[in-house]
């Protein structure tokens, strides 16, 4: 298989711990006695190690090596998922997540450096837009299949299927992703020199605020979709099937980003569309309430909207870290500055959305809540403009 494609791969391997814990939520809720908005940490807290570290850890991999540090990161990811499903407590729950998170940041703060060392330059921006696809892609598979799972057997035995799979991956990429000739281009300047000579520039800054203004909406309305299905009394199978392929359709929206991008289209352009549309499309969709079958069809197709359209955001950033990284041995560093706020605004959304729910008795407003993170991505989008030839 083409080792690109691997390194893919081994990106959506780890989203499927992004995406394991929604389903399981009402399971959790039952099994461990958490309320709603300790179920928005749980969610959140896989990104506590990019919210905290990303940077750094960008750095670091920088110097460790691309492939390195994805079979550490896999590895982890395994041991830490495996580990999970023998806990007791919340607490004991959380402090894995976020071990998952450190885990989730070795896999995927190397994998456009290493796509691109390991594909032909002029499909480049075509492959990003590939890799763009993994945390939707991820999460859908997760969501579709682990209603069904925990349904029919338990949440434990969830946990422990994805960290014998992920630690699977670890080998095949151990096995299967040669070294790349250029691992790994390395800055003469040390850590401290790379995360320097990253903040000292405006890109890599716009360019994770922009992530934080995309990821923090996206992930509050995709996660807590089974939840609210739910709520409303839709079977597992069902609601499962509603929110992968809400997860899903995003996949699209990367896809198409790394083709437009291919052909000209201009960055910038890309980000007023999909924040544009994601704002709008939130505003349907939990406007009023589900009162009768057209109006709940209207809202889902709204939802599919925000999520496939908003596809077009993370793909273009990707791209555009590979053309704003400083130099050649930063683009690992400037990948964790955009994860780092990226894993802040996934940290600090679900919790977000699931305390105005619960102020004002359901999920009527949080089309406002995300809203507001659109237009502060479409502001940061006209800043990114003065960059860009």
């Amino acid at each position: 298989m083409n080792a690109a494609l691997l390194v893919i791969l081994a990106g959506v391997c780890a989203a499927l711990h992004i995406g394991k814990l929604p389903p399981a939520v009402g399971a959790l809720r039952e099994a461990l006695g958490i309320s709603l908005v300790d179920a928005g940490f749980l969610l959140s807290m896989v990104q506590f190690a990019g919210m905290s570290t990303g940077l750094a850890m960008g750095a670091w991999v920088d110097r460790f090596g691309m492939r390195r540090s994805m079979i550490a990161g896999l590895a982890l990811l395994g041991i830490a998922s495996i580990a999970g499903g023998l806990v007791r407590t919340p607490a004991a729950l959380l402090l894995l997540r976020a071990a998952e998170g450190f885990g989730f940041l070795m896999v995927v703060l190397p994998a456009p450096a290493l796509v691109r060392a390991l594909v032909k330059p002029g499909h480049v921006n075509q492959m990003m837009g590939v890799w763009g696809t993994y945390m939707p892609l991820g999460t859908a598979i997760a969501l579709l299949a682990g209603g069904t799972w925990i349904e029919y057997w338990t949440w434990r035995s969830w946990w422990w299927s994805l960290g014998a799979l992920t630690a699977a991956m670890a080998l095949t990429i151990a096995l299967y992703v040669p070294q790349p000739s250029q691992e790994q281009v390395r800055a003469r300047s040390g850590l401290d020199g790379r995360i320097r000579l990253t903040l000292s520039r405006p890109g890599p800054w716009l360019l994770a605020l922009i992530f934080a203004s995309y990821s923090s909406q996206w992930l509050a309305v995709i996660g807590f979709l089974p939840t609210i299905y739910e709520q409303a009394g839709v079977e597992a199978a069902t609601r499962g099937g509603l929110t992968a392929l809400a997860a899903g359709v995003n996949i699209v929206g990367n896809i198409v980003a790394g083709r437009l991008l291919q052909q000209g289209l201009r960055p910038v352009n890309l980000l007023r569309v999909g924040f544009t549309a994601m704002a709008l499309s939130a505003l349907i969709a939990f406007a009023g309430r589900y009162d009768t079958t057209e109006s709940a069809l209207v809202r889902y197709l709204a939802v599919l909207s925000f999520s496939l359209l908003g596809g077009l955001v993370p793909a273009t950033l990707f791209s555009l870290a590979v053309r704003l990284a400083p130099g050649e041995g930063t683009i690992s560093t400037t990948v964790g500055w955009m994860q780092q706020w990226s894993a802040l605004g996934q940290f600090a959304g679900p919790p977000v959305v699931a305390w105005v729910a619960s102020r004002v008795g359901g999920w009527h407003w949080t089309g406002a809540a995300t809203g507001f993170a659109s237009v502060i991505g479409l502001i940061l989008s006209q800043r990114l403009k003065r960059l860009l030839p």
